[in-house]
């Protein structure tokens, strides 16, 4: 998590450059109602986006416009429930998404609420806003996604910490060239950005339009932080694109000596991490070259860096506790190190996704129901905890829907025939709502085990197909408007538990004692 004051924020929005190019992507202003254009780019309200929340105004003043509003998600009832904006974006591209927080005491307390923040199926954090707006300060999160489909989701979801509604202030996504990042299988993990910052910098946070992508990058100053004469590094042979702007300033030793610094400044967590360091030389005549070691050990040994600049990366680098980075010249080095800017992510391991055809089917579902639990968006199965309401799925690496059970629920609408498109389900429990119209053909199930339709409306004749699903050991269809014959293949089948009576209407009259 990284932070920003409201006084900088203000100036970042207003200082724009009408030539630069807008990055590309969708920026939402969460709990607007009207589109607002801010630093040359469109902010749209987030209706299209999201379905539950309710829209809130913040009463403290002079706020600049994406803080004025938030959406807020209600806490009661809805522990482990996610609440979801879901986003079109363009398969297998690269997206940076940001999250940004303010409470201003929304819900009435003195702190903010904790919650959980994810996407698509990754659980990609904490949001914990307490310290940062003890002291005024506007909290922001940044992940690196790869699309793997036509749509992501983000998703706000109450935990068992979680206090009172969870909130949103604004959310962007933005696509990344192919080459940003490009040293992380992100079949396999995103980026948590931890920490971003150009060194020797103390003004204001270098973003769009210096950045094209929108990053922010932060000042960070020491004692030895100076600003360079050089100022024409050709980033674009930088696979991460960074703004020329940071290479402006640098942190610098005085003489042949080693720069020795405490970077990221926070503690970390024990994990494995991304770490992409930049540097270039201000001096044209003189040849830098020095080792470069974090905590202790060997980052880079022998560093040559010359005015054209360049970057050493890390893909996996274990951290844990606090992070000493030194820089030591080279023997043969006629002046001391420098570095201008650094970049640190946290892997995250990616939560998986549901089979794509079981999702199809569930939204399926979903559709012909007119009143679905509020919850159905975003993956239906993962992270497991935050699995749709009634749904039960399988482990391991291929995630199936094994299990839908709404029984209860109030829930009215028809069954949609894509529910025998979930072929992985072993029971299904749908009794006691209002469903209407007729049983759809469920032999496409051949794990189905309990079939639950009893106390609905549903009409027509039973499908014959269900006699044929050898598996199916539990049938109850009481009290439903049902007519014609049972067939045959479900009275007479051993061991099957049929329950057809009280209600419907068949004819002629089955055996008696079903």
């Amino acid at each position: 998590m990284s932070f920003l004051s409201l006084i900088f924020l203000f100036s970042l929005l207003t200082h724009v450059q009408s030539q630069s190019q807008s990055p590309r992507g969708t920026f939402i202003d969460c709990g607007a109602t009207v589109a607002s254009l801010i630093d040359g780019r469109q902010w749209l309200p987030d209706s299209t986006y999201v379905s539950s929340g309710t829209s809130k105004n913040l009463t403290e003043p002079n706020l600049v416009p994406i803080l004025s509003t938030v959406r807020s998600f209600p806490l009661r009832g809805n522990i482990n429930k996610k609440f979801c904006y879901v986003v079109p974006v363009i398969r297998t591209r690269k997206y940076m998404v940001r999250t940004t927080y303010y409470y201003g005491g929304v819900n009435g307390r003195n702190s903010p609420p904790v919650f959980d923040q994810i996407v698509d199926g990754t659980r990609w954090g904490i949001v914990n806003t307490t310290d940062d707006y003890a002291r005024r300060m506007v909290s922001y999160y940044e992940g690196i996604f790869v699309a793997a489909g036509k749509t992501m989701s983000f998703c706000i979801a109450a935990n068992t910490n979680t206090d009172s509604d969870p909130f949103i202030s604004a959310l962007v996504f933005i696509m990344l060239g192919d080459s940003l990042y490009n040293s992380t299988d992100f079949g396999q993990y995103a980026l948590n950005l931890v920490a971003r910052h150009s060194f020797g910098h103390n003004g204001s946070i270098i973003r769009y339009p210096d950045d094209q992508f929108d990053r922010f990058w932060e000042p960070f100053v020491l004692g030895n932080s100076a600003m360079s004469s050089f100022r024409n590094v050709p980033v674009s042979d930088f696979w991460n694109l960074p703004p020329v702007k940071i290479f402006e300033t640098e942190l610098v030793s005085s003489g042949v000596e080693p720069i020795e610094f405490q970077w990221p400044p926070a503690s970390l967590p024990n994990s494995t991490y991304y770490i992409a360091l930049y540097f270039a030389n201000d001096h044209d005549s003189s040849s830098r070259m020095f080792h470069i070691s974090i905590n202790g050990i060997t980052y880079y040994h022998n560093l040559s860096v010359t005015s054209d600049g360049v970057a050493v990366f890390a893909t996996k680098w274990l951290l844990g506790g606090l992070t000493n980075i030194i820089l030591t010249p080279a023997a043969e080095s006629e002046i001391g190190p420098l570095i201008n800017a650094g970049e640190v992510f946290n892997l995250l391991h990616l939560g998986g996704r549901t089979l794509t055809r079981d999702v199809t089917a569930l939204e399926s579902v979903k559709k012909s129901l007119e009143n679905p639990p509020q919850d159905w968006i975003g993956d239906p199965c993962v992270p497991s905890q935050y699995s749709w309401t009634g749904v039960t799925c399988s482990g391991g690496p291929r995630i199936r829907v094994i299990s839908l059970n709404l029984s209860n629920m109030g829930l009215s609408g028809s069954l949609s025939p894509s529910i025998a498109n979930l072929t992985a389900l072993a029971n299904v429990w749908l009794g006691n709502n209002s469903l209407s119209g007729s049983i759809p053909d469920f032999s496409r199930l051949k794990r189905l085990e309990k079939l639950h339709l009893e106390d609905n409306q549903f009409s027509g004749e039973v499908p014959l197909s269900l006699g044929n699903i050898d598996s199916l050991q539990e049938l109850f269809l009481q009290n439903n408007n049902l007519t014609g014959q049972v067939p045959n293949s479900l009275t007479g089948k051993p061991g099957l538990n049929l329950k057809i009576f009280p209600g419907n209407n068949f004819s002629p009259s089955p055996p008696s004692g079903a």
